[in-house]
């Protein structure tokens, strides 16, 4: 059992909590002139990387807040914890 650090409620068990997908994804700037294409990337396009990989993830059975999470696909290492709105952390690696 892992424990995942809430930025407002503290250390928690990992099964209070939901993967929401990839981070810091931007949406198209002008949605009217984008391409069918450029869309769907958007929308259903995602990076499943080897490693450092920057998660959304929620605190369902909790708080219920949004956050991001900075966290190692094969060794599941949670590297940072950060609130939405907040600037991606360097904590090395290549990332996503």
């Amino acid at each position: 059992m892992h424990i995942i650090d809430c930025p407002w409620c503290g250390p928690r068990s990992e099964d209070e909590f939901s993967c929401g997908g990839q981070s810091h994804i931007t949406r198209p700037a002008d949605p009217a002139a984008t391409s069918d294409t450029d869309w769907a990337g958007y929308l259903y396009t995602r990076d499943n990387p080897r490693g450092l990989h920057f998660e959304r993830w929620r605190h369902t059975f909790g708080c219920r807040q949004w956050f991001n999470v900075a966290r190692d696909t094969v060794t599941h290492e949670i590297h940072a914890v950060y609130r939405m709105g907040d600037p991606r952390p360097d904590v090395g690696g290549a990332g996503s």
